[in-house]
């Protein structure tokens, strides 16, 4: 069976009562993090501790607070002071850490026939195009420079999508894309500033996944990172980012075998300091 999940950030305690809900077997099933797995809330060390310990059972994708520990790790951005990361940091296994992150969790996905993505994508690429994109990203934070890259990582420019985008500017428009799109105008280009629910769309901007004629259009896709859009689940989209690190709920769904299932546990645990 293969479970979908959203973002854990941190909520270790409702991770192991969700996998206890559904029951899930890591000698018979496959579990697919959607990203963000650390940050924000109480235990971001036990989380990553409780998945490498699933070895090939889980697959994670990285999300922008993941891509943020390693940023923060090669003093390429400060701590916030809503991080929860020191755990990490201070760890004596902290460099192993910080290399399966790279190594083992990619920035797109495929599952069942669903394309994984921790955000969302633009209307210009199709699944192709996206999981080929993910994967040129992701061998630059797989490499030898990571510190070089990660400098060149941040910043709302470009826009949008050209395929003529080529170095720092074409790498950071995919990680812009693929770990923070919510709201982008009809021809693509992204907005930053909203973060509100879907109802909430400033002039001239729409959830990405409402873009009329998308290339991604009827192609299954499940994310996760809007937690003010709540459960979404439609035939072809999956939206399952539901606040749990807000203290709301941590949400699986299983996605094998045409059967769907969606299962819920309440996190009492809401965004711990420090």
């Amino acid at each position: 069976m293969h479970y979908l999940i959203g973002d854990l950030q941190g909520c270790c305690d409702a991770f192991d009562r969700l996998l206890d809900v559904t029951g899930f077997s890591p000698s018979r099933d496959h579990l697919h993090v959607l990203g963000d797995l650390v940050n924000r809330g109480p235990a971001s060390l036990a989380t990553l501790q409780r998945l490498q310990g699933l070895g090939n059972a889980a697959s994670c994708l990285l999300g922008n607070h993941d891509l943020h520990l390693l940023a923060v790790a090669e003093g390429v951005r400060p701590l916030h002071k809503s991080d929860t990361l020191r755990q990490v940091l201070m760890s004596p296994q902290r460099d192993a850490w910080l290399d399966w992150l790279r190594q083992r969790c990619r920035l797109a996905d495929t599952a069942h026939g669903w394309l994984l993505v921790h955000a969302g994508v633009v209307p210009q690429w199709d699944a192709a195009q996206t999981l080929a994109l993910a994967d040129e990203v992701h061998a630059l934070l797989a490499g030898p420079d990571l510190p070089g890259f990660l400098r060149v990582m941040y910043g709302n420019e470009p826009a949008r999508w050209h395929d003529s985008l080529a170095g720092a500017e074409r790498w950071r428009f995919v990680i812009n894309t693929l770990t923070r799109i919510r709201f982008c105008a009809a021809d693509g280009t992204l907005d930053f500033k909203t973060k509100d629910g879907a109802d909430a769309a400033p002039p001239g901007l729409m959830p990405w996944f409402e873009v009329p004629g998308r290339r991604t259009a009827g192609q299954p896709i499940a994310f996760g990172h809007w937690s003010t859009l709540g459960l979404r689940n439609q035939p072809d989209l999956l939206a399952l980012d539901t606040g749990c690190v807000w203290g709301s709920a941590l949400t699986a769904v299983r996605v094998d075998g045409g059967r769907r299932e969606v299962f819920q546990v309440a996190c009492e645990q809401a965004q711990a300091p420090g």
